[in-house]
């Protein structure tokens, strides 16, 4: 039924819960790829800061954490067994939301399945939620699982 499903992560191993439902799924059959997928947000310096970065210092760190990420995704990749399924691993860079919605629209993905980290209140305020953003722009149906340790309501 899905033939591609969109795995976004964070980095985090609450992020990882999500794993064992991508493999149950892709599982009962149809599933073709499972992209992992992690966005690095672009550099921004604490608002208020008066703090100039040279070019050179700016492309260095963007390609470290690039290379983190690609890193980080391929562990991940060695932790699912899908004997058939293809594990694409994709890097973006952007703002998290954002890239996801639109690489989810533009690479045929059927289903997202992504961890929610369980913020309320003011912490969901600040630091938004990101699987709240994709649930309300995706054109995808989206699955959202919540991260061990998330209190209800979150």
């Amino acid at each position: 039924m899905y033939k591609h499903i969109m795995v976004p992560l964070d980095g985090s191993k609450l992020a990882e819960c999500v794993l064992p439902h991508v493999e149950a799924i892709a599982k009962c059959g149809g599933t073709q790829d499972v992209t992992l997928v992690r966005v690095v947000e672009p550099f921004r310096a604490a608002a208020g800061a008066e703090v100039t970065f040279d070019e050179t210092y700016l492309k260095k760190y963007e390609a470290e954490s690039m290379k983190y990420a690609e890193n980080y995704l391929d562990s991940v990749a060695k932790k699912i067994s899908l004997p058939g399924v293809t594990i694409k691993k994709v890097v973006l860079s952007g703002i998290p939301a954002d890239s996801l919605s639109d690489y989810a629209k533009n690479n045929k993905v059927d289903l997202i399945i992504i961890a929610t980290h369980g913020r309320s209140g003011v912490s969901r305020w600040v630091f938004g939620s990101v699987a709240d953003r994709i649930l309300r722009s995706s054109q995808a149906p989206v699955l959202m699982v919540r991260s061990p340790g998330c209190t209800a309501g979150a």
